[in-house]
């Protein structure tokens, strides 16, 4: 009786932060690290990653002031993208053994949609489970700083405002708020990085992490494909 060849599972990691933490600019440079390391590697983001999911994206980003989106219905927008994105593109990524990078996932849920926004966590949660067929990240990497100097960022990149950019500073400080506390209950997974530092230093900091993880042979996988 011949020997089953073990099916090799690729990698999900996120990337979470509030407005202006340069998530953007990281995950490209990661991206390109890790190919040059020899790994196959897939760049998304949320909301957004296919062509319905981009859909949605733009929708919750660019919703009129006439009808305002109710927190319930941003969440349920969002859960949306992100089952059409888990389903048609990351567990496929996945199943190949691929590693995929992700700006944003389900941390972001929690920390814009419960922490800043007052819906219920656990509801939050049990809906993300259903929309994501319990995929979680492997590893998560919080990019943290200062919501005064987020903020200045943004506004220094002179590009349109989308309704996220027009929130109260107020709404943002319980964003950050969020992702403290969920990288305070889930310390395995979630690495937290001072964003407020020159972008190399940030840079050597997410690879060091994000190499050494790889590296680790005793690591865990969270995600279920």
């Amino acid at each position: 009786m011949g020997i089953k060849k073990r099916e090799t599972r690729g990698l999900f990691i996120t990337l979470e932060g509030t407005e202006g933490s340069g998530k953007s600019t990281q995950i490209s440079y990661l991206a390109k690290v890790l190919t040059k390391a020899g790994y196959r590697v897939l760049q998304t983001r949320e909301p957004g990653g296919t062509a319905t999911a981009e859909a949605i994206r733009h929708i919750l980003l660019t919703a009129s002031s006439k009808e305002p989106v109710t927190p319930q219905a941003e969440a349920l927008l969002i859960l949306a993208a992100r089952s059409q994105h888990v389903t048609h593109f990351i567990k496929p990524a996945l199943r190949k053994g691929t590693i995929v990078l992700c700006d944003r996932f389900s941390d972001s849920t929690l920390a814009y949609q419960g922490f800043a926004r007052g819906l219920d966590l656990q509801w939050l949660k049990e809906a993300n489970e259903v929309a994501t067929d319990g995929l979680a990240p492997d590893l998560t990497l919080v990019l943290d700083l200062p919501i005064s100097v987020g903020l200045a960022r943004r506004r220094a990149d002179r590009g349109p405002q989308n309704r996220l950019d027009r929130e109260a500073e107020r709404f943002h400080r319980k964003v950050r708020r969020g992702f403290l506390a969920l990288a305070a209950e889930e310390p395995g997974r979630m690495k937290v990085v001072n964003a407020n530092q020159p972008p190399q230093e940030v840079r050597d900091e997410l690879t060091e992490i994000v190499l050494g993880w790889i590296g680790n042979p005793r690591r865990s996988s969270r995600s279920r494909s």
